[in-house]
C-alpha cells in the first residue's frame, strides 16, 4: 500500500488511494534540463505511452504529470529586459 524511494538524493513517500484517488495536475513532478538534447530525451521516454502537452507538460503513461524544461527558461523569464 505504500513505497518509500530515493531521486537524485531526495526521499519520496507514496501512497496506493486506490481508484478513489486518481493523479492530477496538482502534482507534478519538475525536472530541469541543462541541455536541448536532455529535454528531448527526457520528453521521449516520459511521454511514451502518455500524453503530450504544451509549455513543457506531459502526463506518462501512468498519468503522472511532469514539467520538463531547460534550465535557462528561469533566467529568461526573470530578465528585466521582455
Amino acid at each position: 500500500m505504500s513505497v518509500t524511494f530515493q531521486l537524485d538524493g531526495e526521499e519520496f513517500y507514496a501512497l496506493n488511494g486506490g481508484p478513489v484517488f486518481k493523479f492530477t495536475e496538482a502534482i507534478s513532478f519538475f525536472v530541469n534540463c541543462e541541455t536541448q538534447q536532455e529535454v528531448d530525451e527526457l520528453w521521449e521516454k516520459l511521454s511514451a505511452g502518455g500524453k503530450e502537452s504544451q509549455c513543457g507538460w506531459l502526463k506518462d503513461k501512468y498519468g503522472l504529470s511532469w514539467q520538463v524544461v531547460p534550465t535557462a527558461l528561469g533566467k529568461y523569464l526573470g530578465d528585466k529586459d521582455p
